[in-house]
């Protein structure tokens, strides 16, 4: 079937046969060609695409008018007819011109690596928040695209439709829609950051502490929030599982109360129309009281992923934390303490694991687990405990041993220590925060 029918269905646009090109440029990569064709592939079968091929090219001068050389776009030209391709991937961000001229030169529907994230987050977003921001994106880099012929503004499925669509448009009455559109969605998202403030200030008045979980895409962050919470977020083996953001309450041994924040996974190259999309949701990242930074410690590519969430970070406005010192210490570079989990520890071989676990244990911020295998989440409930609970007051408290509430006030609220009884009395030595204190002295009358 020819891409250019303007008959193309959701079916159609779902099971697309799909050429997945990756063009190496000059300069410092995070990941290697082959880490981010594997990659760019995993982003495709994530949308239902059927991926026929796949291939990197080095690219020593990119082309203003196609990126790719001229004897590459040939060559990518006729792998296409030969193997009837209806759409192509280039893994890299393409200009507007850029785009048009290779889908003029191997008549095949092209999309880069912006748009095929922006149509996978279309079809993901599940919250009203979730389709705004994707939406404000999504239009964000469309606006300068409204000379390709199918360019259009109908979603014709979940995603944004650049895998199908009715036709050329109007490109003036477009531009004009897009921007009145845009400015809506702004104000729209300026309400929800108030509403997020007002919702963070409670939280804060509580006080509950929050901990938001971070980490790229498919690292297993989705797996160990249902774990720790009991929750059923959406956790499979597919790049962008978790689009929008879910809170829940964990149980920490001697912590009342705390919030799990499951985010969105970030991925390298993260386009930035999503990032400035998304800030208002990742500002709970930036108010939370600990990060954890899920990695998947088995893939070949965890070093460079790493530094990719940390460069996203870093753009939110956290510091950067450098684990080239086994020795160094995250909190004494970011305000908020960054907790490295390695996680899938259960896919690596005995010398491997072997010289992870001598790493760990040289750097209290980092821990061994597996979410999937529940391999290590004691420890990391009795880690985040302690950072928690690091400033609050131990104390020695005398009840009688009928004041059951009161007794049972301490053992939910705090962290009992010891306990000495006699016939009448029991004695306890406990540790709570500086508020749960003052909340048992306003219940029981107890004090110092």
């Amino acid at each position: 079937m020819s891409v250019f029918n303007r008959d193309t269905d959701d079916e159609f646009a779902r099971g697309a046969r799909t050429l997945v090109i990756y063009p190496e440029l000059p300069g410092k990569q995070s990941l290697s060609p082959e880490a981010r064709l594997q990659e760019a592939c995993g982003l495709a079968l994530a949308i239902g695409l059927n991926i026929i091929e796949s291939k990197y090219y080095r690219v020593r001068s990119p082309r203003a008018s196609t990126l790719l050389g001229g004897g590459q776009v040939e060559e990518i030209a006729e792998m296409a007819a030969n193997l009837e391709i209806d759409l192509l991937i280039v893994d890299s961000n393409l200009t507007a011109i850029q785009q048009r001229n290779l889908e003029d030169k191997i008549q095949v529907k092209t999309i880069d690596r912006t748009g095929l994230i922006l149509e996978i987050f279309g079809e993901r977003a599940a919250t009203a928040e979730g389709r705004l921001q994707v939406e404000l994106a999504h239009l964000d880099y469309q606006a300068g695209r409204l000379v390709r012929s199918w360019t259009h503004l109908e979603r014709q499925r979940g995603g944004f439709g650049f895998l199908g669509g009715p036709g050329e448009t109007q490109i003036e009455a477009d531009r004009r829609m897009i921007r009145d559109r845009m400015a809506k969605l702004r104000r729209d998202l300026e309400e929800v950051k108030r509403t997020r403030s007002l919702h963070r200030a409670r939280r804060q008045r509580a006080p509950w502490p929050t901990i938001a979980l971070v980490g790229y895409t498919n690292a297993g962050k989705s797996t160990l929030f249902n774990k720790l919470t009991h929750a059923d977020v959406m956790a499979e083996d597919l790049l962008f599982a978790t689009l929008d953001p879910t809170m829940r309450q964990i149980q920490l041994p001697g912590v009342d109360k705390a919030i799990l924040s499951d985010t969105v996974g970030f991925v390298s190259d993260l386009p930035t129309q999503l990032v400035a999309a998304f800030r208002a949701t990742l500002e709970e990242v930036t108010t939370a009281d600990i990060i954890i930074h899920v990695r998947d410690i088995a893939h070949p590519a965890s070093d460079a992923q790493r530094d990719d969430v940390l460069a996203i970070l870093s753009a939110l406005g956290i510091g950067e934390q450098s684990l080239d010192d086994p020795d160094s210490d995250a909190s004494a570079r970011t305000d908020i303490p960054i907790l490295e989990l390695w996680n899938k520890v259960d896919l690596l071989n005995a010398d491997r694991l072997e010289e992870l676990q001598n790493l760990a244990q040289r750097n209290n911020n980092i821990l061994l687990i597996s979410a999937e295998k529940r391999i290590g989440l004691d420890a990391l409930r009795h880690n985040i405990s302690d950072r928690i609970s690091k400033d609050n007051e131990t104390r020695t408290v005398k009840l009688a041993n009928s004041d059951g509430a009161a007794i049972a006030w301490l053992h939910n609220k705090g962290a009992v220590q010891t306990i000495a009884e006699d016939t009448e009395c029991m004695t306890l030595t406990v540790s709570l925060s500086p508020q749960n204190w003052g909340q048992f002295d306003k219940l029981f009358g107890h004090s110092d």
